[in-house]
């Protein structure tokens, strides 16, 4: 049985929030292996002018074990 670890993290894009969920993804497969689910928490607007999307998200991943 393997043991998932949760992080959050936040994903930006100034088209939408769809695309900051999708950044939030695509930068964490750059350092993460095995992830298993995605949840978004929450999205919003940010900036001075309001126009740039964030999204809160959730990711999950399989911790791996070293066997000696």
């Amino acid at each position: 049985m393997g043991v998932v670890k949760i992080i959050e993290v936040i994903g930006r894009s100034s088209s939408s929030s769809d695309d900051a969920v999708r950044n939030a993804l695509a930068e964490s497969r750059k350092t993460l292996r095995d992830i298993k689910g995605l949840d978004v928490v929450s999205v919003g607007l940010r900036g001075d002018n309001l126009d740039e999307w964030g999204a809160l998200v959730r990711i999950s991943f399989l911790v791996e074990s070293l066997s000696e």
